[in-house]
């Protein structure tokens, strides 16, 4: 029964992307489908409720974060943030090395904010809009700032990622980022060779263009806009959670938004739920975006599939799956079968937090010595979540950047860093013995 109800989900996923259907539908029908297995292993629907309700509790924190990247990711274009940084940057960047810029800083802030999504809602958006400038493929940028993104959000101190793993699987989380540190370099390095070797290749050649005189068409152009930009990288420093460090350069957009770019209060509320849209129709192409409402669709997919969690912990559902991972192990390696895992789990849960929880929960007895178990999952599935497109962990940041879904397929770290630990396992430099 188990296994033809996991069957049932995989056939409905397939079918919507088949059918290039939202992915809601099936994860919808692959919470019918396990509410009625747990019915039929003795719960009442009344505690299946409460079980589902519980996990959707538990990410509670990711839901307010989409709340607050689409707020933020408005208002700093209402108030002018967006393009006077883009104007500034521009200047110091060519559109040979955009791409490798474009990675590089975006783990820079990625390790500062510990985020991927903080990272791509506010660099990776800044990025986005000088590369449209330049006539840059989306796909090329999108993937950049997604590697990037994902960098510090696998290892940086206050990343949720790193606390979640270490606390799943008792561990000291900087202990943790040393050996994670050991297994990205090459990957890292690898992954700046091909951007910047992208970048000599598949860009346009010359200048990026002088936005100056198109944004002031549509915005009034002051230093004193890069205040919210100055607010959240100051507090990031601080090691200032994510969430409240968003918060804060939210309240520092809204004066500029009114007294710098003569918005109505009225007008900022809509343009935090639909995002802003300029009236200059040259203007709209880079500045337009942002707003909660671009997170509708990601929130449910969030919800829904952390709805599944305790349904799985509850039942015997993933008994079967998890004498199979046992048996991959033996027969090739540890890590190839928490990489394997990950990759099932990652399209079944499409976010990032049950990927890690669920891969941690079927693999625990592969690795049961915990610093590699740890790494394990650092090294699959906390960046193989981001290579499902379907999943939020590739959806979200994209969508707070305008990019395609297509991007993952070149977003070249998210690939390398499994390859190499692949490759390298068995090696002791990175803390395997």
């Amino acid at each position: 029964m188990a296994w033809l109800t996991l069957g049932l989900f995989a056939a409905g996923l397939l079918l919507c992307l088949f059918c290039k259907l939202s992915v809601l539908y099936a994860l919808s029908f692959g919470l019918l489908l396990f509410s009625v297995y747990a019915r039929r292993s003795g719960f009442s629907w009344t505690e299946i409720l409460r079980m589902a309700l519980r996990g959707v509790w538990k990410i509670r924190g990711i839901l307010i974060t989409f709340v607050l990247i689409g707020t933020m990711t408005a208002l700093w274009r209402a108030a002018g943030t967006l393009p006077v940084v883009v104007c500034y940057a521009a200047g110091f960047i060519r559109p040979s090395v955009f791409l490798l810029m474009t990675f590089l800083l975006n783990c820079a802030v990625s390790v500062l904010t510990g985020s991927a999504f903080a990272t791509s809602a506010t660099m990776g958006v800044i990025c986005a809009a000088m590369g449209r400038t330049a006539g840059i493929s989306m796909q090329l940028t999108g993937a950049a700032v997604l590697s990037g993104a994902y960098f510090g959000d696998r290892c940086s101190p206050v990343a949720t990622s790193a606390l979640l793993v270490a606390e799943l699987t008792h561990t000291n989380i900087f202990d943790n980022i040393k050996n994670m540190l050991r297994t990205a370099l090459v990957p890292f390095l690898l992954a700046c060779a091909v951007y910047a070797g992208l970048g000599l290749h598949a860009v346009p050649s010359g200048e990026l263009l002088n936005l100056r005189a198109l944004f002031a068409r549509e915005l009034r152009l002051h230093w004193l806009a890069i205040l919210p930009v100055v607010v959240i990288v100051l507090l990031s420093l601080r090691r200032v959670d994510a969430k409240t460090a968003m918060a804060a350069s939210i309240l520092a957009a809204v004066p500029l938004a009114v007294f710098l770019q003569k918005f109505a209060p009225a007008d900022l509320l809509r343009i935090s739920l639909f995002g802003y849209r300029a009236s200059d129709p040259e203007a709209a192409a880079m500045l337009n975006g942002g707003g909660i409402a671009a997170f509708v669709k990601i929130t449910g997919i969030v919800s829904l599939s952390a709805s599944y969690a305790e349904l799985f912990q509850k039942t015997d559902l993933l008994v079967g799956v998890k004498a199979l991972v046992e048996h991959f192990a033996r027969r090739t390696s540890p890590y190839a079968a928490v990489l394997g895992t990950s990759v099932l789990s990652a399209m079944l849960a499409c976010n990032q937090t049950l990927t890690v929880m669920l891969t941690k929960q079927l693999c625990e007895e592969v690795e049961p010595e915990n610093s590699r178990l740890a790494l394990g999952l650092e090294d699959s599935a906390v960046i193989i979540a981001a290579l499902i497109p379907w999943s939020v962990a590739a959806a979200g940041p994209l969508a707070s950047i305008g990019a395609p879904g297509s991007a993952v397929l070149l977003a070249c770290y998210l690939y390398l860093l499994p390859l190499w630990r692949l490759m390298t396992a068995k090696q002791r430099f990175i803390g395997f013995a």
